[in-house]
């Protein structure tokens, strides 16, 4: 057998076993780092059937945010507004406007408007819009500064690390409840006295989520 292969084949198994050890191990870790929300989801930015502007109608316009999704502070989902909702003013502000023809035809039709989801926790996450809102937890904690935003995108990672680090540390967190949809409210609040005064306790066992 020395005569058909050479001495050194002898060493295949080890440096087979030292690349798999060395390897294997950095593969796993770069999925486990690169593939989180941070990558996959940050920046997301899909194309709308409407051109919706939250910069107009949030910050310049000042309209409140459960004007729109008026089940936040109600429900565990943020609901999309219905045609009607959107109606109620275009009735009569840009009514003609060749941009809200798909609004007008879902108002006529009572078809809704197939938006585009953006913000989507796993399928094994449990997440509460209204435990947050009236918890003092504001929309841009979450979503960034989407008043700002002409076209909404995912400005945040929405990790469990991101999420543990809010729930761990309420405090710095959390703002007065009636401030909570002031997008670009940026004043001093006593974060330690409302936790303790509203009792927050928010939960960091496997539980709290993942039901």
């Amino acid at each position: 057998m020395s005569d058909i292969f050479p001495r050194w084949t002898n060493k295949i198994p080890l440096m087979v076993g030292v690349a798999a050890a060395v390897v294997l191990p950095t593969v796993i870790a770069g999925i486990t780092y690169y593939f989180t929300p941070k990558y996959t989801r940050v920046g997301y930015q899909p194309k709308q059937p409407v051109a919706f502007s939250h910069a107009i109608h949030s910050d310049q316009l000042g309209i409140d945010c459960r004007y729109c999704h008026s089940d936040v502070d109600k429900s565990w989902f943020s609901n999309i507004p219905a045609s009607e909702t959107c109606m109620r003013c275009h009735s009569i502000v840009a009514k003609d406007s060749p941009k809200l023809s798909l609004v007008r035809e879902s108002y006529s039709s009572g078809k809704p408007i197939p938006w585009v989801q953006i913000h989507k926790t796993p399928d094994y996450v449990y997440f509460n819009h209204s435990v947050h809102v009236n918890r003092g937890i504001s929309c841009v904690k979450c979503h960034g500064e989407i008043q700002k935003m002409d076209e909404v995108y995912h400005a945040k990672p929405l990790s469990m690390g991101f999420c543990l680090e809010c729930h761990r540390e309420p405090e710095k967190h959390i703002r007065p409840n009636d401030l909570v949809t002031k997008l670009d409210w940026n004043g001093e609040f006593d974060g330690k006295k409302a936790v303790h005064d509203w009792k927050v306790q928010p939960g960091q066992s496997c539980s709290t989520c993942h039901r």
